[in-house]
């Protein structure tokens, strides 16, 4: 009975061997945000509190709006429409993803009173950007969909960045003895 029992388990322990062999590299890579650059992707991975993860994306966004207008201004001579609908859809994926990062945080009720701040402040500056391209903004036919779309979400995480405040709980107050 011995002598059965050993092999089973250096199969057994073979078996194991060869799925974690396969299995872990697939656990090692993490998806990318394919409109992060692999700098901007470090950043967010190396940063160690949600207020400044959602910092970084509001910078991005950010980054990615002057951007935006400056390939309104400067019209690449090809793949210009893909460029304007990549930076607008870039753009979103920032808001949404510092949006995102809010609600985590409100829910594991960690210190994102900063990052709530920001967002509120930010989104305004963003919304007055967004609308005014819907008014004025040449082209408009070629990217009006992502635009919409992200008047759309910057409203909403500027509607969420306000109801945050009053749900994220205030910090502590140290008292004088």
């Amino acid at each position: 009975m011995n002598v059965l029992w050993r092999p089973n388990l250096t199969a057994s322990l073979l078996f194991l061997t060869c799925l974690l062999v396969a299995v872990r590299p697939a656990l090692a890579q993490r998806p990318e945000k394919d409109y992060l650059s692999s700098v901007e992707s470090d950043k967010i991975r190396d940063a160690e509190t949600p207020n400044e993860r959602i910092k970084l994306f509001l910078t991005f966004a950010e980054d990615r709006l002057r951007k935006f207008q400056y390939e309104l201004d400067h019209p690449s001579p090809n793949k210009h429409t893909e460029m304007l609908n990549y930076l607008m859809n870039s753009y979103i994926g920032c808001v949404d993803d510092a949006a995102d990062l809010i609600q985590l945080g409100l829910e594991k009720q960690d210190n994102i009173r900063q990052g709530i701040d920001l967002m509120a402040t930010k989104a305004k500056d963003f919304l007055v950007i967004l609308q005014k391209l819907n008014t004025d903004a040449p082209e408009k036919e070629i990217y009006k969909e992502n635009l919409d779309d992200a008047i759309e979400g910057t409203q909403d995480a500027l509607n969420d960045a306000e109801k945050a405040k009053k749900k994220a709980a205030p910090p502590p107050v140290r008292r004088k003895n």
